[in-house]
């Protein structure tokens, strides 16, 4: 049976989670087309690195140019924003984020150590001209600024403006679901930047028009929970990302970097402490409501790759190449 979904049915339903994205879309020329974007999540609205989240990642196909995921392995921590944004814009958005996060942490580099920025990323080059390099520092500091709680915009917006899906036009998805047990209730979302697969692939039939030759693509999944997990314990639910993935058609190709990000709002970990231990509650793996939980992370996933094509619109790109909205 099918778990509840969240009031938004967004990833801002885990509280404090926000999100904000940059939309760059532009006919340059005949042949060049600005089509690609900024998409900024933050686990709080606090100082992420003074106030850090405990966090992992899975890297279901390496096909990707993602920043500070081997720290976060090794700590098991999230310092910074999650930022998503084209392939060739990873440099840019980690400097913009980079430059935010010090604008507001002076201690950075100072008086203590640096900071691990995350960047995903996908490649949008079907439709953006992506040699032009449009995504700028500045668009990665108004991503984070215009974050809010509010439910997420989906489709062609931020990171997802120029992205391409299963052959239509793809994006940004989300959804949640409600996890109960007992007297605990917990939430989980996701968001997805959905780039991947081929029409042949897709589990909806085609509406008959022309296939585009359309690369591998990529697909970037960022779940959000207020369960106290552990790092390891958030490593097995983005295992579970695969799970919904592949639901929708996905064989996880040679070219696509399909990548999970997972957090917990739970708690946070203060940068700044004398302490020589900390305590953390976390939740049971032998009890049965962390298969609830694996169930959520595949729900979730795939109905925010649903959601990213359904709220898609077709969308002109470069040297007129054309992307229709899928016919679900």
């Amino acid at each position: 049976m099918p778990l509840p979904k969240g009031a938004k049915n967004c990833i801002t339903d885990v509280s404090g989670v926000q999100v904000g994205h940059v939309t760059l879309y532009e006919h340059v020329n005949e042949q060049e087309t600005i089509c690609t974007g900024v998409t900024a999540i933050l686990p709080h609205s606090g100082n992420i690195f003074r106030k850090k989240v405990v966090a992992s990642n899975a890297v279901i196909n390496g096909f990707g140019k993602t920043t500070g995921l081997v720290q976060m392995d090794e700590l098991g921590v999230l310092e910074s924003p999650i930022m998503l944004t084209n392939t060739l814009g990873v440099g840019a958005v980690m400097q913009g984020t980079l430059t935010y996060m010090l604008d507001e942490t002076e201690e950075i580099g100072d008086t203590t150590g640096t900071i691990n920025i995350v960047v995903g990323e996908c490649n949008d080059g079907y439709l953006n001209s992506i040699r032009l390099q449009a995504v700028k520092p500045e668009h990665a500091m108004r991503a984070i600024q215009h974050a809010t709680a509010e439910k997420s915009l989906e489709g062609a917006v931020g990171a997802g403006t120029g992205m391409q899906c299963l052959g239509y036009k793809g994006g940004i998805g989300t959804s949640s679901r409600v996890i109960s047990a007992e007297d605990k209730k917990y939430t989980l979302g996701a968001l997805v930047v959905s780039n991947f697969g081929r029409r042949e692939q897709a589990p909806f039939p085609a509406n008959g028009k022309e296939n585009p030759d359309t690369p591998d693509g990529s697909i970037m999944m960022i779940l959000a929970t207020d369960a106290p997990f552990s790092d390891r314990q958030l490593k097995r639910l983005a295992k579970r990302c695969a799970v919904g993935l592949g639901r929708t058609g996905s064989t996880i190709d040679n070219g696509s970097g399909d990548i999970a990000i997972a957090f917990s709002t739970a708690a946070t970990i203060d940068h700044h402490s004398n302490q020589v231990t900390a305590s953390f509650t976390m939740v049971r793996d032998d009890h049965p409501i962390m298969n609830q939980f694996f169930q959520a992370v595949a729900e979730v996933i795939e109905e925010a790759i649903y959601q990213s094509l359904q709220r898609a619109e077709t969308t002109i790109g470069r040297g007129g190449r054309v992307l229709e909205r899928a016919p679900i």
